[in-house]
C-alpha cells in the first residue's frame, strides 16, 4: 500500500524507486506523478461483478482527485477483513460494523456514506409459520448467510440476543439461500435484507413473510488508512462527495444503486459502536493484534 511515499521504506515498489530515481536526478516535478492508491472493496458480490461495477467509478474519481486509485477487493469477507486489520489498502469500501473495528485498529479514518440511505436488516419466516415475532425463534437453528454480513446477519442476532433468546446460527453463504432454504422447509427463520428479499425468485419469495425489520443504521464507510496524509484524504474526499454534480457521475452512482454520497466522521456510526458487536474472527483479531 501507499506506494506513492518518495521514501526508502522497505517493500516500496521498483516503479515508485524508479520515479524517485528520475525526480532526484533530473528534476522532475514530483508534484506531477501520480499518486497510486489502493481501494479495497468489501466482497459482497464476486470479483467479477464487483471489478465491472467499480473500476469505472475509481477512474472518474482518480480523474477528478488527479490520484491513481486501484480497484481492489478479496476472495470473501474473512479475508477482506484480514487485509483490513492488516492496513493493506489505503482507501477502503467497508460495511458499518468493519468500520468501527479497524477505525480502531489500524485506524481507518471516516471520509463518507452514501446519501440517504439507512441499512436494515430483516429475519423471514415462511407465510404458513405460527411465529408472530422474535420470542417464537428461542432455541432454533436460522439460517444467516455470513458472520459478518451486518444487516442480514449481525443486527438480527444482536437485537435477538438482546431480547435474552439463544438461537443456532446455520452460514449458508448467500441472502438466496438463506430465503431458499427457509421457503423449503429446511431451516424456520432466516436473516436477510428488504434489497435481496425483494430481488429474489418470486417463486421463492411469495412463500416466505418478513417476521422482523430492524431499525436503520449508518450505511457502508468509506474511509481512509491513517498513513494516508490529511491533504489526499480530504481531496479524495471531495471527489467523492463531488460525484453527483456530473451528469458521468450520477450514471455511476446510478449503477452502483447510490443516490448520492455525503461526508462523515468517525462518530457517524456511534450508532453501531452501541451495539456492542464482538463477531470477528479470532484470527482477524490476531492479524488485529500483530500490527500493534
Amino acid at each position: 500500500m501507499l506506494k506513492h511515499h518518495f521514501s526508502t521504506a522497505p517493500g516500496i515498489t521498483i516503479k515508485s524507486r524508479l520515479l524517485i530515481t528520475l525526480v532526484f536526478l533530473f528534476g522532475i516535478n514530483a508534484s506531477v506523478v501520480a499518486k497510486e492508491y489502493t481501494f479495497g472493496i468489501v466482497p459482497q458480490q464476486s470479483a467479477k461483478k464487483l471489478a465491472q461495477l467499480w473500476t469505472p467509478v475509481l477512474q472518474h474519481l482518480s480523474e477528478v482527485s488527479g490520484m491513481e486509485v486501484k480497484f481492489a477487493t478479496a476472495k470473501d469477507i474473512p479475508t477482506f477483513e484480514k487485509r483490513l486489520a492488516a492496513g493493506e489498502y489505503d482507501f477502503a469500501y467497508m460495511n458499518p460494523y468493519h468500520f468501527t473495528v479497524f477505525n480502531e485498529l489500524p485506524g481507518y479514518v471516516a471520509m463518507a456514506h452514501q446519501s440517504e440511505k439507512r441499512i436494515k436488516g430483516i429475519v423471514v419466516v415462511r407465510k404458513d409459520s405460527n411465529a408472530q415475532d422474535l420470542t417464537a425463534l428461542d432455541g432454533l437453528r436460522l439460517a444467516f448467510p455470513s458472520p459478518a454480513a451486518f444487516a442480514a446477519t449481525i443486527l438480527p442476532t444482536a437485537n435477538i440476543a438482546k431480547l435474552g433468546l439463544n438461537i443456532d446460527a446455520k452460514y449458508v453463504s448467500s441472502h438466496d439461500s438463506v430465503y431458499m432454504a427457509v421457503s423449503r422447509g429446511l431451516l424456520p427463520a432466516g436473516g436477510g435484507i428488504v434489497r435481496t428479499f425483494n430481488k429474489t425468485d418470486p417463486a421463492i419469495r411469495d412463500t416466505l413473510r418478513i417476521l422482523w425489520t430492524s431499525t436503520g443504521y449508518t450505511p457502508h464507510a468509506f474511509a481512509a488508512h491513517p498513513a494516508v496524509s490529511s491533504a489526499d484524504r480530504e481531496t479524495f474526499t471531495n471527489a467523492l462527495v463531488s460525484i453527483s454534480k456530473s451528469e458521468r457521475g450520477r450514471e455511476l452512482l446510478s449503477a452502483l444503486g447510490f443516490a448520492d454520497i455525503q461526508r462523515a466522521d468517525d462518530a457517524s456510526w456511534d450508532d453501531v459502536r452501541d451495539l456492542q458487536i464482538k463477531n470477528l474472527s479470532s484470527a482477524t483479531n490476531a492479524v488485529a493484534e500483530q500490527t500493534q
